[in-house]
Formats: structure tokens, sequence, C-alpha cells
């Protein structure tokens, strides 16, 4: 009965899987959830060679009923959530130029709203217990804007501002909330990328632009730190009786807000063209 219970969203593979599988191995009874089931394979592969108390389910933040049905059944089936780490989501490449509105909706829906939906409905039980904590997985983005990922930045941006909000606002029911700013990690994020339709097209006047933040990214992504070091970080947070507001992730993400914070706006921006650009 005092085993805690966690709630993982996009545990098919990265960072959600890292964390549903060190969660489990630090004795959470973890729920893995997944928007495509077809995607669980691995995760439970790992689980039953090491007897993880994991279940995986199917949750797509972007519906409503799909959420519902997911918390509601975890409810049923443990009576409580200690834990939820936000942790579904994607890039979006393209400059504003090149962006439709529908393809920046989209980007909001999963990385913005689909973490309101997910919190939404796992709030009212944190409450009732009067304890609980909230992880939200962001990027060093959310305080540093980049060239040609401008949708993504919107989300990670906002996504800093709901959870210095909510700090405020849950503190009262003995809820902490927690921000990871990640660096550059080693996942898939730039294979689950979508590149804006317009930014595919060789005429358009951002092309070269966008080609060559591309290729950094995957560069850059090849060098990241393991998703198992922002695991471990997760479950300090989420095992400590008095989590920090804010985790940076990365030698990378400590180095890029060391000089935000220290440099004047032109020195910082002529400090990310070359070390971005190469300008």
């Amino acid at each position: 009965m005092d085993q805690k219970i966690a709630v993982v969203t996009g545990s098919s593979s990265g960072i959600g899987l890292a964390t549903s599988l060190s969660l489990a191995r630090h004795g959470f009874y973890t729920y893995a959830t997944m928007r495509n089931l077809d995607k669980s394979k691995n995760i439970m592969d790992m689980a039953k060679k090491d007897e993880l108390p994991l279940q995986v389910i199917q949750l797509d933040v972007n519906a409503d009923k799909s959420v519902r049905d997911a918390v509601d059944r975890i409810i049923a089936e443990k009576k409580r959530i200690d834990v939820l780490v936000n942790s579904a989501g994607y890039g979006l490449i393209g400059c504003v130029e090149d962006l439709s509105m529908e393809e920046l909706k989209a980007q909001l829906e999963t990385n913005l709203f689909g973490i309101i939906r997910v919190t939404q409905a796992v709030l009212p039980t944190m409450r009732n217990q009067k304890r609980g904590i909230i992880v939200n997985v962001c990027s060093v983005a959310g305080r540093i804007g980049f060239p040609a990922m401008p949708g993504y930045i919107i989300t990670n941006f906002a996504l800093r501002g709901l959870s210095e909000s909510m700090r405020y606002e849950l503190d009262q029911f003995g809820i902490k909330v927690v921000i990871i700013e990640l660096g550059v990690v080693r996942t898939n994020f730039s294979n689950s990328s979508v590149m804006a339709k317009k930014a595919l097209d060789p005429n358009s006047s951002y092309a070269q632009l966008t080609q060559k933040v591309s290729a950094g990214i995957r560069l850059l992504v090849e060098h990241g730190i393991p998703p198992e070091e922002v695991a471990k970080v997760i479950v300090k947070a989420v095992t400590s009786d008095d989590p920090e507001p804010r985790y940076l992730v990365g030698n990378d993400a400590a180095m890029l807000i060391e000089a935000r914070t220290n440099m004047p706006d032109a020195e910082f921006e002529k400090f990310m063209k070359k070390e971005f650009l190469g300008i």
C-alpha cells in the first residue's frame, strides 16, 4: 500500500522510456504510457527481463478521451498517483515564414496543450491526496531562442511559464512542480522531428539556414548525453523531500544559460551565430 505510483508520458523511446524503467527500478509502480502501443515491445521486454513493477498503457496526450480513460484506469487500479512525468513531445523544424498555422497548432497541441490535458486529469487525485510531484521535461530552449525552430521554442518558453505558475497554485495542496531543462540528449529527436512542408522547398528563402540547422541538430544529438542521465535527475527530483524548482541537465545547457546570463544581448547574439551558424 505504500508503493508510490508514477505515470510517464512518451514512454515508447528516449527520455520517457529511460525514465519509466528507472522509476520502476527505484520501486515506483510505473505506468509507461504511449500513443502507439505497437512501439511498446522494447520497454515491455526490458521490464519483463528485470521483473520491474511496470505496466504499459495507451495514452494519446492529444485526445481528451484517451487521457481520461488512461487516468481513470490508473485510479481504479491503484487509487492514487504520486508522480507525473510529462515527457511526450516532438520538434518542428522550419523558420517562421515557412510554418503553416496547421503545423504550429499541431506542435502546440502536443508539446503544450497535451501536457496541460494530462496534468488537469491527474490534479484532482493529487489534491485529494494532498501530495504529488509533477515533472515537466523541457529544454534549455525554454530560455533561449534558436533559428529555424520557433515552433518548438514557443512551446518550451510556454511550458516554463506554465510550470512556474503551477508551482504557486499547487503548493497549498502539497504538490510540487519541477522543470527539467535539457541540453542535447542522444535520442531519436532528430528523426522524430517534423520538417515544415514549405521548409522542404529548395526555393524557400530560408532553405540554406534550415538545412544548416537541421544538419547541426543531427550532429549534436549524436554526441548528446544518454537519456539515462536525464532519468537519473528525474528520479533524484521525485525522491527528494524538497526538490529544486528546476534542474539543468547537460554541460551544454549549463554553458548556454551561463552565457545568456552574463553576456549583453548583442554579445550573446554574436556568440549564438558563431556557435550554431558558423557566422
